[in-house]
């Protein structure tokens, strides 16, 4: 599926082609919570990184986390004006790129079951709403976001 995404100002315009549209999995970590998650959670999905093309790429910037004591080699990209997460980028998976739902402007498919994970590090004022058919996680998920398409025959 062809995604269409912004920053709340306009400096910065992207498209990527995303075999993994569903917007299911819910990031409860201090990092996504505290980047991206006006609901105590981000939401990114699952795009193939040789797709990206970007517009205003002088206006972007990108956050490495600390993690452990440890410069992450993550890439956190945002709008330098407004501050808008958009992207994250890990080196260790060249192939992909994961757009924060937050950022898309494309109308996203409604996903059928949610996944929240990373509950050990949600803040204590967030109330997981999950549903009777999501997964709950205290760390990482037991199937990858391909893997979660798959088994729901949702890829695209």
């Amino acid at each position: 599926m062809k995604l269409a995404g912004s920053c709340h100002c306009g400096s910065i315009r992207f498209r990527v082609e995303a075999p993994h549209p569903y917007p299911f999995n819910r990031c409860y970590c201090s990092i996504c919570r505290k980047t991206a998650g006006g609901g105590g959670y981000a939401i990114n999905l699952g795009a193939l990184a040789e797709t990206l093309e970007v517009e205003g790429a002088e206006h972007e910037a990108v956050y490495h986390a600390v993690i452990d004591g440890e410069t992450s080699a993550g890439e956190r990209h945002f709008c330098s004006h407004c501050g808008s997460a958009l992207w994250v980028y890990d080196p260790h998976w060249p192939d992909l790129v994961h757009p924060f739902a937050s950022a898309i402007d494309t109308a996203l498919p409604v996903t059928p079951e949610r996944v929240h994970l990373m509950l050990d590090s949600k803040a204590s004022w967030v109330e997981v709403e999950a549903g009777p058919d999501d997964r709950c996680y205290a760390g990482y998920p037991d199937e990858s976001l391909a893997e979660w398409h798959r088994r729901l025959g949702l890829e695209r």
